[in-house]
């Protein structure tokens, strides 16, 4: 998965070719929501995601300018990855996500559970707020 082809000038069609698949959004989610920032982190995931898979996804969101690499402050073997601002304006479509979940399924987690109702007391403000944490990592 590198950068797309377009399917068809479809918005929704447009924007799943680039973080529509089974592993993109939860990379997304690990690094807005988990501030996971390294490749090892996202592989200690609980969904399990190989490394291949995980390289792939990562080169594709990054061409995409999803994410973007950065050296590590403390090892020049590592890197961190950081949304940038065209993958920090997907929260408000990760918070609609967590509602929408929060609304049909009974297994969320309590953290989870305690951010929703946060989302759902003020969504403008949660957004403002997560906003400006997630541009402060940067």
């Amino acid at each position: 998965m590198t950068k797309v082809k377009k399917r068809s000038n479809c918005p929704i069609s447009q924007s799943l070719d680039i973080w529509g698949d089974k592993w993109s959004l939860l990379i997304i989610r690990d690094l807005m929501f988990a501030k996971k920032c390294t490749y090892g982190d996202f592989l200690k995931s609980p969904e399990g995601i190989a490394t291949n898979i995980l390289a792939s996804r990562l080169h594709a969101l990054e061409e995409n300018k999803i994410i973007e690499k950065l050296d590590h402050p403390d090892s020049k073997a590592k890197v961190l990855y950081k949304l940038t601002r065209k993958g920090i304006d997907l929260l408000p479509i990760m918070i609609e996500i967590n509602l929408w979940a929060e609304k049909y399924f009974s297994t969320i987690p309590e953290d989870r559970k305690a951010m929703i109702k946060e989302m759902k007391k003020d969504k403008p403000g949660f957004i403002k707020a997560m906003t400006k944490e997630l541009e402060g990592l940067k």
